[in-house]
């Protein structure tokens, strides 16, 4: 509704009513008026109704939108289904163009303005949340692993004689196999132990430097955010070093965004050395579907070239989904949120010390990881070898999701690299442990929930340990075996342990 058509309605309808609901309409449009100018999250965030009269505003400006649309290309955003036209706003046509992820889209107005506006309103939160200086990002349709080969393809034109990528050590698969995909070799640099921290070795991580020679150094590969007791790397001293040796260097910050600790590192550690891009998710951070990434960094004419690699269109829904939870929330309610998590990660500490005491444990002292917690399980691992991995079977038939047990010893070879002690971040860590972790919308019933039920497990194993578990709501004894979810024994309350004469 123009302002033409208000004036036609109010022949038919009362001007007083018209006027009213004309002013309602401007309220919703100023809303959207100082989104296009300032290119930032609002402050406050909006209603439902004005999120999806925006999207719907865009969705009319792409031309399968359009009325009386005569589309003869084999690309027309046509859609078969409704409830798929519905699901995306019938912004159907994505994002970018063959050549470059963020060119602009003739027949896709609507859509290239999401685009658009989706990288400013990014671009604003990395800022909010700690690396003030972040000159350009842009969201990519791949999770974190992706993104990440996405950054060092970008490299190898750079460095067309590069082979290798310098890579503290983190067990986590994605990070490792980006390296792999992109073509490159890992140099994995093992941690050092420190108290019950894991932290970058930097004189290894130099030595390899000059062992292998800076020009066939594709780049140092760090880490932010990461499970207990292994620490965020030494930003600052390899952004130094990357620096001094002018190699350059990405930083993995998958689900750091929501850590002011970890964003304060990244901005650091570009305020005295180099960073050349760094890499976070959208599901982690923003509590959306798995898919997306922000890819960031401190040059923007670097930025652009890491989005230019990016072969062909790509799915808007990533950007999507992000714009719509990013305007829902606001700049407010996204703080809100982080500082929820930091205040509810003290919770969780104070409960996993108590727990861990009640059991002859004790918490793992890691002062330099902001979201994640460790506990040692070494009682455990003196009832039983394999109680610790029972533990964490246990734990899932609870639903207690996200819980990590780590046993000791365990190997795991990924694209031909053994990696000894694999998931502990070191090929010796002292003691088996559990993880827990404090990240975005996580509440204090969720760690008061987790807490009773990791406490009920704990107190089973350790008073009739592995051969025999006891029901807990009958009498009845039974050899443990490995659960199955399939169980009729394991009942949403999860009070039996056991599986029946060893079968289900």
């Amino acid at each position: 509704m123009n302002s033409e058509n208000f004036s036609l309605s109010e022949k038919i309808v009362s001007s007083s009513y018209i006027r009213q609901g004309s002013q309602a309409r401007r309220s919703h449009e100023q809303l959207i008026r100082h989104l296009l100018e300032q290119g930032k999250c609002p402050e406050e965030g909006w209603s439902e109704s004005t999120v999806e009269l925006f999207l719907n505003e865009l969705a009319v400006m792409d031309s399968n939108n359009f009325l009386g649309n005569c589309g003869v290309g084999e690309r027309e955003g046509r859609v078969a289904s409704s409830l798929v036209a519905r699901r995306h706003y019938r912004l159907i046509h994505g994002i970018g163009r063959s050549g470059d992820i963020a060119a602009i889209q003739p027949k896709a107005a609507g859509s290239s303005l999401l685009n658009k506006l989706t990288n400013s309103v990014a671009l604003d939160i990395l800022k909010l949340s700690g690396v003030r200086s972040v000159a350009s990002c842009f969201v990519v349709p791949m999770a974190t692993g992706m993104s990440l080969t996405l950054c060092f393809l970008t490299l190898r034109h750079r460095r067309p004689k590069a082979r290798y990528i310098i890579w503290p050590r983190i067990d986590q698969k994605s990070c490792f196999k980006a390296m792999i995909t992109a073509g490159f070799e890992p140099v994995v640099v093992e941690n050092v132990l420190e108290g019950d921290e894991l932290r970058t070795d930097l004189e290894a991580v130099e030595r390899k430097i000059e062992e292998l020679g800076a020009d066939n150094v594709l780049c140092v590969h760090s880490t932010t955010s990461c499970f207990a007791p292994r620490v965020p790397d030494r930003l600052e001293e390899l952004a130094t070093m990357c620096a001094k040796y002018n190699i350059p260097h990405i930083v993995n910050n998958a689900y750091g965004v929501q850590s002011s600790k970890c964003m304060h590192l990244i901005q650091q550690g570009a305020r005295v050395g180099r960073i050349d891009a760094f890499v976070q998710s959208l599901d982690k951070n923003f509590m959306v579907p798995v898919g997306g990434a922000i890819i960031a960094g401190f040059d923007e004419p670097f930025i652009q070239e890491i989005s230019k690699m990016y072969p062909g269109r790509a799915s808007a829904s990533p950007s999507l989904d992000v714009l719509i939870t990013l305007l829902t929330l606001g700049a407010s309610g996204y703080k809100k949120l982080l500082s929820e998590r930091k205040e509810i990660y003290s919770f969780l500490a104070q409960e996993l010390k108590s727990l861990a005491s009640a059991h002859g444990e004790r918490l793992l002292h890691t002062p330099h990881n902001p979201i994640s917690l460790a506990m040692s399980l070494d009682g455990l691992q003196a009832e039983s070898d394999k109680a610790v991995t029972h533990l964490g079977s246990m734990l899932f038939t609870r639903q207690v999701s996200g819980a990590r047990v780590i046993p000791l010893g365990k190997e795991q070879t990924i694209s031909g690299h053994t990696f000894r002690g694999f998931m502990s971040h070191s090929e010796e860590y002292p003691c088996p442990y559990l993880n827990a972790a404090s990240a975005v919308g996580i509440t204090r019933d969720d760690v008061t929930l987790c807490i009773k039920r990791l406490d009920k497990c704990l107190k089973t194993l350790k008073k009739d340990g592995n051969a025999e578990t006891k029901h807990l709501n009958c009498d009845r004894i039974s050899t443990y075996v490995e659960p199955s979810p399939a169980c009729s024994d394991f009942l949403p309350d999860l009070n039996c342990v056991c599986v029946l004469n060893g079968t289900c």
